[in-house]
């Protein structure tokens, strides 16, 4: 579901080819300069006081927001039209008034969009990602996976089998990536198979000199990782606004490049 200012809620379908299919319809960039910033953050739908003042304070100078448990509510849709670009969501469900699930908030039209959706073993319930590409400095295209990773499950087989496709799509792109969200990384065995998969993909892990970051079981659950880019600053954002605490990143685009 694609949210753009003054126009229609849009349905954007994807081939669900396994090689990225780029649109070369000339597109603004997402940042005319070497440096962007990103937040990543689980919004937990919504349900907690001053989660808009944190959007709004940080809108403004942001060039990327991968929000998780995103509620369509006529206030985030609001926040999107006045600050960014384009908005695009997969909905993990949908009730009749909204829609549930990560959203992709942007300053730049991705010239490519591949939504995903893997059901909770045990639940029913449904997890959801999505896999955008965005032109930046000096025509770099940047590949940013948004995911919020499936939660009660038995063994980390329905784990692993999420991030099989993703793996598949970051092998084909040749320039920068960022995969970041929430992992749900609760157990010893989900990050050995979080890490394992990162550094098969050459991921870099972003790491956080004051590390605010939420956690279950004494282990965080929202990571960023990144290839082809060079990190300037982190940090994390303690707030009441979620049960989770933002990560703020901001990146210099590198010199790779899509043939």
């Amino acid at each position: 579901m694609r949210y753009v200012n003054g126009q229609p809620v849009k349905h954007i379908f994807s081939d669900f080819n396994s090689q990225p299919k780029y649109s070369r319809i000339s597109k603004l960039p997402l940042t005319i300069t070497k440096t962007f910033r990103v937040m990543v953050w689980n919004i937990l739908k919504q349900q907690r006081k001053g989660w808009l003042s944190v959007l709004k304070k940080n809108g403004e100078n942001t060039q990327l927001m991968l929000l998780q448990e995103v509620k369509t509510n006529p206030e985030m849709l609001d926040f999107v039209a006045s600050y960014y670009l384009t908005a695009d969501q997969v909905p993990a469900f949908s009730l009749p008034k909204h829609s549930y699930g990560v959203m992709t908030l942007s300053s730049a039209f991705p010239i490519y969009c591949y939504p995903l959706r893997t059901r909770e073993p045990l639940l029913g319930f449904a997890k959801s990602a999505l896999i955008t590409v965005y032109p930046t400095y000096k025509e770099n295209l940047l590949m940013v996976i948004n995911i919020h990773a499936i939660n009660f499950s038995l063994g980390i087989e329905n784990y692993n089998q999420q991030l099989e496709p993703i793996g598949k799509q970051i092998a084909a792109h040749k320039g920068p990536v960022i995969l970041a969200g929430d992992f749900n990384t609760w157990s010893k065995k989900r990050v050995k198979a979080l890490k394992a998969f990162t550094q098969n993909m050459n991921l870099e892990e972003v790491l956080f000199p004051v590390d605010n970051r939420s956690l279950v079981f004494g282990r965080p659950l929202d990571f960023i990782f990144f290839r082809g880019l060079n990190l300037i600053h982190s940090s994390v954002l303690a707030t009441q606004a979620s049960d989770h605490n933002p990560l703020l990143v901001q990146f210099d685009v590198s010199s790779n490049t899509i043939d």
